[in-house]
């Protein structure tokens, strides 16, 4: 019995050694980042207004009835006027369907990763936070001439084969 005892401790002990002498593998995130893929579906919605024709194919697609959508007549020019339109992002599971499903390509999936918040409240947008602006870009998901436009994805493996 007192024979095996320390064993483990010298085995965790090389395999700490051995990468501790090894170059890391990750990045350190907040000063390096990588980018992501060009069709990620990252944590957030674009909506554009001037192509959203207030139908509501989005809302009857989502599984999860997180997109409502509220509309009145534009009776001057023969069509829907959009009141309302609010996603609540804590039920939304980011699937991508209401997007596929757009018959106008009024909506996307954003590009964005970092979107947390500390209140449940704060999940609940409404249409002018959903609009497409600089910190707010459209994805390639399901959009490949925006695909085309999105920088190239960087993978750690480029990045360690760059150093050498």
């Amino acid at each position: 019995m007192f024979e095996h005892y320390g064993i483990g401790i010298a085995k965790g002990l090389t395999v700490t050694i051995r990468h501790l002498l090894r170059r890391p593998v990750t990045t350190q995130y907040p000063e390096q980042r990588l980018n992501p893929s060009r069709r990620i579906r990252g944590n957030e919605l674009v909506w554009s207004q001037e192509k959203c024709t207030g139908c509501g194919t989005c809302a009857k697609t989502c599984p999860q009835g997180s997109i409502d959508i509220v509309t009145s007549v534009k009776v001057e020019e023969n069509k829907y006027r959009v009141e309302k339109f609010e996603v609540d992002m804590g039920y939304c599971i980011f699937c991508g369907l209401c997007v596929e499903a757009c018959p106008y390509d009024a909506l996307f999936l954003g590009y964005a990763y970092e979107r947390a918040r500390y209140r449940r409240g704060e999940l609940v947008l409404a249409k002018e936070e959903l609009l497409e602006s600089a910190e707010r870009k459209p994805s390639g998901y399901a959009r490949p001439e925006i695909a085309a436009e999105l920088p190239k994805q960087s993978l750690l493996l480029d990045k360690d084969r760059g150093k050498r």
